[in-house]
């Protein structure tokens, strides 16, 4: 909701503004310590990381003189990490970082001090991030001496930028959409602004007077905060004038690793202290664009992965892969390779999941394993990695020692005790063995698989007369008539059609249309036209699988429609895109649980994930 007159009580510029000006012109500052030693920060790597492993060094603000000492910042952007040194100076003479979260206004203080010993003439710190993307946090960083005197280079990186940086003139824009309704105070009308074809935003306020002012507030975690973002842009309306406007200001810093940022526009009269804001914002130059960007918001750099669940965090790569590659976007490349490098070892029970990791993205949960397996490849076809492919072999080779014809007459079991053959396992491998075979040359090993896998699955009874796929078998290795889920769907339509693509075999096209015909006509997985869940109906509610279960059957629909073309697929899937955009998202573009925007609904990066395959899907 906007905030009104009551709400918000607008003060003088903040501090930093005039502490940063201050700085640039002179020497001494003051030398108070921090009030207690900062909380380190992990981002690609974790404070503290000695320069030798820097991957780049550039030096973006000038060297101070610091009565004859070289005083510089350095910078790695490759790591979003920063040091300082001192040079030219004597036994004594200290170097350290200070870094601030709110624009320069406070700062920790002293971060790695180190002073020059024995008979050296200069030291360096060790390096320190310069913003906290897991914590939504972004940062200024300089470096700070101690020679006869205390004095400190600029802050780097005080502009953000994006497609165009902070400041740039409004006239600049793409485009003008008003994504939220203006707010009102004393006749004046205040509207947010963003440009249609970038991430932009820009303030207005209009109907007014002389002295009337304008601002943006920006927020790198949905507008829970914004304490280096507070007043973008503070103009006055000039003398004669009835409105004035803020310049562009970006929503997303791909340099400091912060994605989807929020914005909103507040205003005062001339002759009140008191303001209004309105709603928070964050930009949609496209639809999946918006879903991608709110997604990265969860995505935890450091660790590499969305955490606490691990095998959604699978699908949540291959969904942003998908995004990717369908769109031409490179902004988060770097995550495919952080979430490998971060999450190809062991760890205990609890750390990742509730199941030990093993090592190679393998636990006791085969299914588990097999969404890694399916990310990894969809890795290789984006990058052209070889390891990620190698990866993917790894774990289909493990998967492959649970296929079973003792029980049931083949299938893979679902977990290493051999307790369940289910639907989603084989779907898994039916795709698995097909995807491996179309990607190593002269293979013959894993097309025979496939085949058989694809045999067992049409015989195995999963698929029930009315062409939807139960959950699973019997001990006695009948359909169990356990619930219809879309991911069981959408596995086996996504398996079976690219296996006709390998092997041009026209019953194996049937199933796949079989399959899909039954999802979109039956109530058990579409209503009024809409993909839906059991666990969206009535007061229900989906748990932390559940909600991830939509995306996947639509990225394996939509290589049946791309296969087929069929208007009908096409009119599908462009049918789940508008009603979730329309009906399922709020002003900063989180994308629910129940596409059709029915309640109770649920949203977190999981429903984001889902949502964003579909929006990806339909371009």
């Amino acid at each position: 909701m906007p905030l009104h007159s009551a709400d918000i009580v607008v003060r003088p510029r903040p501090l930093g503004f005039l502490l940063t000006a201050v700085l640039a012109c002179v020497t001494l500052i003051p030398t108070a310590t921090p009030a207690s030693a900062a909380t380190p920060v992990c981002a690609l790597a974790c404070d503290t990381l000695d320069p030798s492993q820097a991957r780049q060094e550039s030096f973006p603000v000038p060297n101070k003189d610091l009565n004859g000492r070289r005083l510089e910042l350095h910078v790695s952007d490759a790591d979003d990490m920063a040091w300082a040194s001192i040079d030219d100076g004597v036994s004594g003479d200290s170097v350290w970082l200070d870094r601030s979260w709110d624009g320069g206004a406070t700062w920790e203080g002293l971060l790695g001090k180190a002073s020059i010993p024995g008979t050296w003439n200069g030291t360096r710190t060790l390096m320190y991030n310069i913003t906290d993307p897991a914590n939504r946090r972004r940062g200024l960083v300089r470096a700070c001496g101690d020679a006869a005197g205390v004095g400190c280079t600029d802050w780097v990186y005080p502009t953000v930028c994006d497609t165009l940086c902070d400041g740039t003139n409004a006239g600049q824009a793409a485009g003008d959409d008003q994504p939220v309704p203006s707010t009102s105070l004393y006749g004046r009308t205040i509207r947010l602004h963003v440009g249609q074809k970038n991430s932009m935003a820009w303030a207005s306020i209009d109907n007014g007077g002389s002295g009337d002012e304008i601002w943006l507030d920006r927020s790198w975690d949905g507008g829970s905060s914004w304490p280096d973002g507070s007043s973008l842009g503070r103009t006055s309306t000039p003398p004669g004038a009835t409105g004035t406007r803020t310049a562009l200001y970006a929503t997303r810093d791909p340099r400091g690793l912060l994605y989807g940022g929020a914005v909103r526009a507040c205003g005062r009269e001339a002759a009140h202290q008191e303001g209004s804001c309105t709603a928070w914002v964050r930009p949609a130059p496209t639809r999946a664009r918006a879903a991608a960007d709110a997604l990265m918001s969860s995505y935890d750099p450091y660790d590499g992965w969305w955490r606490s669940s691990w095998w959604n965090s699978a699908a949540t790569l291959t969904a942003l892969i998908d995004f990717a590659r369908t769109t031409g976007t490179h902004d988060y490349d770097w995550i495919v390779a952080r979430t490998f490098e971060q999450n190809k070892g062991v760890f205990a029970a609890g750390t990742r999941s509730s199941d030990p990791i093993e090592g190679d993205f393998i636990s006791r949960s085969i299914d588990d394993s097999g969404w890694w397996a399916i990310a990894w490849i969809d890795a290789y076809d984006y990058t052209g990695d070889a390891r990620y492919l190698d990866e993917a072999v790894t774990i289909a080779r493990y998967i492959q020692q649970y296929w079973d014809p003792g029980t049931c007459g083949g299938g893979v079991w679902w977990d290493r005790e051999r307790t369940y053959k289910n639907a989603v396992t084989n779907g898994q491998y039916l795709w698995l063995t097909t995807a491996l075979h179309q990607r190593i040359p002269g293979d013959t090993v894993w097309l025979q698989r496939a085949e058989t896998a694809a045999a067992w699955y049409r015989s195995s009874g999963l698929i029930n007369s009315s062409g939807l796929v139960n959950d699973g078998l019997t001990s006695a290795c009948t359909n169990n008539g356990s619930t219809v889920w879309s991911y069981n769907q959408g596995l086996a339509i996504g398996g079976f059609t690219e296996l006709w693509r390998t092997t041009g075999d026209a019953s194996l096209l049937t199933t796949a249309r079989t399959l899909a015909d039954a999802a979109i006509s039956s109530p058990a997985l579409t209503r009024d036209g809409v993909l839906t869940e059991s666990c969206d109906i009535g007061s229900a509610s989906c748990d932390d699988n559940q909600k991830q279960f939509k995306g996947i059957f639509m990225r394996n629909f939509t290589d049946l429609a791309k296969a087929t073309g069929s208007s009908t697929y096409e009119s599908y899937l462009r049918k789940q895109a508008d009603t979730l955009w329309a009906q399922d998202r709020d002003s900063l573009n989180a994308l629910g649980q129940r596409w059709a925007g029915t309640s109770p609904n649920q949203t977190d990066w999981r429903t984001q994930a889902s949502a964003l395959e579909a929006l990806t899907a339909a371009g």
